[in-house]
């Protein structure tokens, strides 16, 4: 059922109408058996470069779609609601855009934001590492000046893309200053000296790629060091503002997917001479559930609109984040008992979101990480 949704201008009625057409016709067939073969959708990447749909937030000037935040997140939500590893990607693609768009000379952005926002490459945001999760500070991969290059060597861990991007934002240690001794590089694949570890086995989200990435003696133009030495750490955290905006979208989609399934199975399956949406236990919990979705949908807008104004957001987008995905795992799991038996099996998508849902309330920060930065924000 689609939203109806409250946009700001009538070019945004037009991508979410476009958004919807390529969602119907290309993402939603193929998601269920990507899925069951854990196979990367590197055409549907290409396809929505070409519809320009991952560069939405970024200038015109740069080749990008111009667009406010709350519209690109709109677009965002119905992508995850046709196919969530892809609107996952699409969030990362954008995050991965962030740091050079943002913090890049204009020289860097001359050179490579056009190339990167034009969708014929995919990127990946290198920051977690295999001890270094939550504690972004405790990351121990280095980046050593030597002449005009910088020399890599370390692992990052749970890289989405890993393996199938063609270029890597990427954080690494330029002294030991524990917040203040992180940088950020743009690295382009492939690189001597760059490789990746075997596709994570996970429980959800297998069509999409997550990979360690191996570093060993890579070397890196200087001139691919975006910011100055030592600032990554403010980097990664103004990029995981936004790309926590991005997930708690893609959440609301995965939810708004899963009651749809719930309230057609409900009001078209019949027990004891009605339809089940009419027994007053089910239809309260579907309601529920719809109560949930509306929530946080209108939770991450509150976000992205404070984001639009160039108004803090951060811990609006840490409360967006920890309800969306909270209400996700809430809303699949529920629809997986609405349908029963059914629901248990791969007849239907349900049991597909609850595994799904999971994952979001894990990265872009653990949703334990955001109650500390609400906590945090609140005794300041």
């Amino acid at each position: 059922m689609p939203v109806d949704r409250l946009l700001p201008t009538p070019e945004a009625h037009e991508l979410i109408g476009l958004t919807r057409e390529i969602v119907a016709a290309e993402l939603a067939p193929r998601a269920a058996e990507a899925e069951a073969e854990s196979r990367f959708p590197r055409e549907v990447f290409s396809l929505l470069g070409k519809t320009g749909l991952l560069s939405l937030p970024y200038p015109e000037e740069y080749g990008g779609g111009g667009q406010p935040f709350e519209v690109y997140l709109q677009v965002l939500e119905e992508i995850a609601y046709g196919w969530l590893s892809v609107g996952v990607g699409t969030s990362v693609q954008s995050l991965s855009c962030y740091p050079l768009h943002t913090y890049g000379s204009d020289s860097q952005k001359a050179e490579h934001l056009s190339r990167l926002l034009a969708g014929d490459l995919l990127g990946a945001y290198c920051l977690s590492e295999p001890q270094a999760g939550s504690d972004v500070a405790a990351m121990t991969t280095r980046a050593a000046l030597s002449g005009s290059s910088y020399v890599l060597n370390g692992t990052k861990a749970w890289i989405t893309h890993g393996g199938e991007a063609d270029f890597y934002t990427l954080f690494a240690r330029t002294s030991s200053d524990r917040s203040s001794g992180i940088s950020c590089f743009l690295l382009d694949a492939p690189l001597e000296g760059l490789s990746f570890g075997a596709p994570e086995h996970k429980m959800g989200m297998t069509a999409s790629s997550t990979t360690q990435v191996h570093l060993d003696d890579v070397r890196v133009p200087a001139s691919r060091l975006i910011g100055d030495e030592g600032v990554g750490m403010k980097i990664a955290l103004a990029a995981l503002d936004s790309g926590r905006l991005g997930i708690s979208a893609c959440a609301v989609g995965l939810a708004q997917a899963a009651l749809d399934t719930a309230v057609s199975y409900a009001s078209t399956r019949t027990q004891f001479g009605k339809a089940l949406v009419e027994f007053q236990g089910l239809s309260f919990l579907l309601a529920d559930m719809a109560a949930l979705v509306q929530s946080a949908r209108a939770t991450y807008l509150d976000a992205a609109r404070r984001r639009d104004a160039g108004l803090p957001f951060g811990t609006q987008a840490a409360i967006a984040k920890l309800v969306a995905t909270d209400a996700a795992m809430k809303v699949t799991t529920d629809a997986v008992q609405v349908l029963g038996g059914y629901g248990y099996t791969r007849d239907y998508p349900v049991e597909r979101y609850m595994r799904e849902a999971k994952v979001l309330q894990i990265f872009e920060g653990t949703n334990q990480i955001q109650r500390v930065v609400i906590g945090r924000s609140l005794s300041r």
